[in-house]
């Protein structure tokens, strides 16, 4: 017998890193459905659902693993390369200027803008189609939120929105 079993185990293996991540969170999905008791088959508790969904997690991220071991795998640097990091990191500030600015301003003065940055910013649309796009959307969701669903939103110093 040949030495056919080439075993490409790394510890940089991205989808290795992958699967342990999954199996990690499949464990507590499991300990989570424990936790809110299983119940019977037929009388199936809360954590029924939560449990065997938890087992189909480590299942797979048992897969991953396996497959990481035996075929390798890209390294992580590798699964960065390339990657443009702008765009994210301006839709992390716009979200936390969004979040700071929600309470004081109310949701419609706050949304407005945030949707206008993102139309213009991320994936720029004319002006044209950004600006009643930017009205439009946060209005007819505070409608939605508001006047249909009965949520409270903030409605900021204006007490507009």
């Amino acid at each position: 017998m040949s030495n056919q079993t080439n075993v490409k185990l790394r510890l940089n293996n991205s989808e290795l890193w992958g699967g342990l991540i999954g199996l990690a969170l499949g464990g507590f999905v499991i300990w989570q459905g424990l936790k809110l008791k299983l119940g019977t088959i037929n009388d199936p508790g809360s954590g029924y659902v939560l449990f065997y969904t938890g087992i189909l997690m480590c299942v797979f991220a048992g897969s991953i693993i396996i497959a990481a071991i035996t075929e390798g795998g890209p390294t992580l640097a590798s699964r960065w390369e390339n990657a443009r990091w702008s765009k994210p990191l301006l839709v992390i500030a716009c979200l936390t200027a969004f979040s700071f600015a929600l309470e004081p301003l109310g949701f419609l003065l706050s949304s407005i803008p945030l949707m206008l940055l993102l139309l213009r910013l991320i994936d720029p649309v004319r002006w044209t189609l950004a600006i009643p796009i930017a009205v439009l959307v946060p209005s007819g969701m505070w409608w939605v939120l508001k006047r249909l669903l009965l949520i409270q939103l903030p409605s900021g110093l204006f007490g507009i929105g």
